[in-house]
C-alpha cells in the first residue's frame, strides 16, 4: 500500500494535535503517565549509583561504617521508589483503563455535531469505518499517541540520568604508569568511541523502523480481512439476523469468505503478513536486535579497557556499564519512536480528515417563537432537492402549505420522495432549490436547535435504548412520572405497563440488566410514539406509525387519534391509505413531485388520479380493516 510519508516535523505536529485531543478528553491521564515515567526512569539509576558505591567499598578499604551507610541508603531508596512506583503505576492504569471509551467519545461528539447531510454521506461512513479498522489492527491513531508519550518521556529521562552517571567515564584518566594504555586518554579515542556508539544507536532504530514500515504496508491488505472478520464473527449473534442464519443454514455460505479471509494469514502466501515475518519484516527486526547487541559489546570493551588500565575501580565499572547501556538503549528507543510517530501520522491523517469535516449548513440566528397558541404555518415554495453526488432530483418543484392543527398525510409509491420531504421539513438537509418557510421566514434563518425542537418524529427505523422505559420516553434521567405514564396510556401501552416488575423503571432488553424485558415490535412502536408525545412539540411526524401493529392495535390507535395528537400539527407517511381518512389534507407524491393534494373524499373522486389508483389497488385490505374496527 502506497502511503504518504510525513516529514518528522509535520508528523510531530500531527501527533501533538492528537495529544491535545486526548488530553482534553482524559483528565489527568498524561499527568499520571509523566509522574510514572519519571519515577520508573530514575529508579534504576539510584540503584546503579548506590550499588556501585557498595562494590567500590568492598573492593577497596572495606570500611564497615561506609558499607552499612550505603546498604541502608540502597534499601531505603529502593523501598521508597518501589512504593512510589507502584502507587503511580496503579494511578496511571486507572486513568488509562477508560482511554478507549474516551477515544470513542471524540468521534461520537463529532458525529453529533456534524451536519446530518455530511454524516449520511457514504464517504463519511467509509472514512469512520477505516479509522476503526486501523485502530483494531494495530491501535493506530489517537491511542498510539498515549503510548508514544510514555515511551518518549521514559527515554528522555533515562538519557538525562545516563548522561549524569556516565559523563565521568570519558573524563577519568588512565594513570601515566599504564604504558601503552595511556592512548585511552587521547581525546580522539573518546570521540571515536562516542561516534561508534552514536552510529550504532542510529542504526538500530533505523532497522526497527524499516520493520514497522512493512507492517504499515499491510494495513490496507488487512483492512478488508478485518472487515470480513468483524462481519462474519458477529453475524450469527445479531438479533435481527440470527433467525435467518438458522432457518437457511447461512453459516455454510460463510465458508467461502472465511477461507478467502484466511488466505491473508497463510504462510505459503508470499503476500501474507506471516510470510513477511519470515522474510524482510523479521530480518529487519533481527538486524535491529543484532545492532543493539553490538553496541553493548562496544560499551563493555571500552569500560573494561579503562578499568584494566587503572582509570577507575570495579565498582565504577558496574556504574558505567549499566549507565552507558541504558543510554544506548534509550537513544535507540527515542529514535525508534520518532520513526513510529511518522508512521502514526499516516493514520492520523484519516482521523483529522473526519474531525475536520466542516458544517456547511447555516445554523441561523433567529429564535423561533414559543407561541402558546402554537400558530405555526409551513410552506414549501418551489422546492427541489437532489442528494449530494446524484444527478437525479429526489424532489422536483414541490409547492404546498399547511397550518397548525392540520392532519396531513403523505402517500405515494416507494421512492416517490416522501421520506426526502420529511428530511427537508426537519432540516436534516437543505433544499437544492427553492425555500421552506416557517411563518413566512426561511427556516435557514432560525437557530438550528430551536427549529428542530419544533418537531417530534417517529421514524420508520426508530431505535429504543437498553435503558429504563421512562428514560426512553422522556429521553432524560430526570422525568415527570405521571406524564410518562399518561403518554404510554394514550398509545395503548397502559395494560403492559401495569404488568412490568419495576414499572417505569423497568429496563428494556437485557443488554445491561438481567431483569430487563423483551418487547415486541408493536410495543416498541407504541413506546416510540409515546416518546414523541412526551417531547410535546407543535409538530408530530409519524413515519408508518402503525406498520408493526396488528389490526386491533392499529384500530385502537386510530380510535384515539384526536386524543393522541391533540392540537398538534400531525404529518403521516403511510402506505396504508386507510389512515388517510383521518387526515384533513393528503399529499400524493409520484416521482419526486406532488401530483395531487386534497382530502380523502375529493382525491378518491378523481378517477384516473394516483390516489384513486393506489386506493383501489389496496381496496380489499381496507375492507378487512373496516371489519376489524367495527368488531
Amino acid at each position: 500500500m502506497e502511503k504518504k510519508q510525513y516529514p518528522l516535523f509535520d508528523a510531530l505536529l500531527m501527533n501533538y494535535r492528537a495529544y491535545i485531543i486526548m488530553d482534553d478528553h482524559c483528565p489527568n491521564l498524561f499527568l499520571s503517565i509523566f509522574l510514572y515515567a519519571a519515577c520508573s526512569a530514575i529508579a534504576p539509576y539510584v540503584t546503579i549509583y548506590t550499588s556501585a558505591r557498595i562494590i567500590s567499598e568492598l573492593a577497596g578499604e572495606r570500611q564497615a561504617q561506609q558499607l552499612w551507610f550505603w546498604v541502608m541508603v540502597t534499601l531505603f531508596s529502593s523501598a521508597v521508589l518501589a512504593l512510589l512506583n507502584s502507587v503511580l503505576f496503579h494511578w496511571k492504569t486507572c486513568k488509562q483503563y477508560p482511554q478507549n471509551m474516551y477515544r470513542n467519545k471524540v468521534f461520537s461528539d463529532k458525529a453529533m455535531d456534524m451536519d446530518f447531510s455530511a454524516l449520511d454521506r457514504q464517504s463519511t461512513i467509509d472514512l469512520r469505518r477505516r479509522i476503526d479498522l486501523h485502530h483494531q489492527f494495530r491501535s493506530w491513531g489517537l491511542l498510539r499517541v498515549v503510548e508514544y508519550y510514555e515511551t518518549l518521556l521514559n527515554a528522555l529521562i533515562s538519557i538525562l540520568g545516563a548522561l549524569v552517571l556516565s559523563a565521568s567515564l570519558f573524563l577519568e584518566k588512565v594513570p601515566s604508569t599504564a604504558g601503552r594504555w595511556t592512548i585511552l586518554n587521547h581525546p580522539l579515542f573518546a570521540v571515536l568511541i562516542a561516534v561508534i556508539l552514536l552510529f550504532l544507536c542510529l542504526l538500530a532504530p533505523k532497522c526497527s523502523t524499516k520493520s514497522e514500515n512493512i507492517m504499515v504496508s499491510f494495513t490496507k491488505v488487512y483492512e478488508k480481512s478485518n472487515r470480513f472478520f468483524n462481519y462474519l464473527a458477529n453475524f450469527p449473534d445479531e438479533r435481527d439476523r440470527s433467525l435467518d442464519v438458522r432457518m437457511y443454514c447461512q453459516e455454510k455460505s460463510f465458508d467461502h469468505y472465511w477461507k478467502k479471509m484466511n488466505t491473508y494469514g497463510d504462510y505459503r502466501d508470499k503476500n501474507s503478513l506471516a510470510a513477511a515475518h519470515l522474510g524482510p519484516l523479521g530480518l529487519w527486526k533481527a538486524a535491529g536486535s543484532a545492532v543493539s547487541m553490538l553496541s553493548l559489546a562496544v560499551i563493555y570493551l571500552f569500560v573494561c579497557m579503562k578499568a584494566w588500565a587503572g582509570a577507575f575501580n570495579v565498582g565504577q565499572v558496574t556504574q558505567y556499564v549499566a549507565a552507558i547501556t541504558v543510554l544506548s538503549q534509550s537513544i535507540a528507543k527515542l529514535l525508534a519512536v520518532f520513526g513510529e510517530l511518522k508512521n502514526n501520522a499516516v493514520f492520523l491523517e484519516d482521523t483529522f480528515e473526519y474531525l475536520d469535516i466542516k458544517n456547511e449548513m447555516y445554523r441561523g440566528s433567529l429564535t423561533t417563537e414559543k407561541r402558546s397558541d402554537r400558530q405555526y404555518d409551513v410552506e414549501f415554495r418551489d422546492v427541489s432537492f437532489r442528494y449530494p453526488g446524484s444527478n437525479q432530483y429526489a424532489l422536483h418543484h414541490v409547492n404546498m402549505k399547511f397550518e397548525v392543527g392540520q392532519k396531513l398525510a403523505v402517500v405515494g409509491m416507494n421512492g416517490s420522495g416522501k421520506t426526502t420531504f420529511i428530511k427537508l421539513l426537519c432540516r436534516l438537509y437543505d433544499p437544492t432549490e427553492g425555500q421552506i418557510l416557517l411563518n413566512g421566514i426561511d427556516i435557514r434563518k432560525y437557530r438550528y436547535d430551536d427549529y428542530i425542537d419544533l418537531f417530534s418524529v417517529v421514524f420508520q427505523d426508530f431505535k429504543l435504548l437498553s435503558f429504563p422505559l421512562a428514560e426512553n420516553v422522556a429521553v432524560s434521567r430526570n422525568y415527570d412520572k405521571e406524564r410518562v405514564r399518561s403518554c404510554l396510556e394514550k398509545v395503548g401501552f397502559g395494560d403492559r405497563l401495569n404488568t412490568l416488575p419495576d414499572g417505569e423503571e423497568t429496563f428494556l432488553y437485557r443488554d445491561y440488566n438481567v431483569n430487563g424485558i423483551e418487547i415486541s415490535g408493536g410495543e416498541a412502536q407504541k413506546i416510540s410514539i409515546a416518546r414523541a408525545l412526551y417531547k410535546d412539540s407543535p409538530f408530530i411526524i409519524l413515519d408508518e406509525p402503525t406498520a408493526a401493529l396488528d389490526p386491533i392495535a392499529e384500530a385502537e390507535i386510530y380510535s384515539k387519534f384526536n386524543d393522541i395528537v391533540g392540537n398538534k400539527t400531525a404529518i403521516y407517511i403511510s402506505h396504508r391509505l386507510s389512515s388517510c381518512r383521518f387526515c384533513d389534507n393528503i399529499l400524493v407524491f409520484d416521482h419526486g413531485s406532488v401530483v395531487q393534494q386534497g382530502n380523502h373524499d375529493s382525491l378518491l373522486a378523481e378517477e384516473g388520479g394516483k390516489y384513486h389508483e393506489l386506493w383501489h389497488a389496496q381496496a380489499q385490505y381496507y375492507e378487512e380493516a373496516k371489519e376489524d374496527v367495527v368488531s
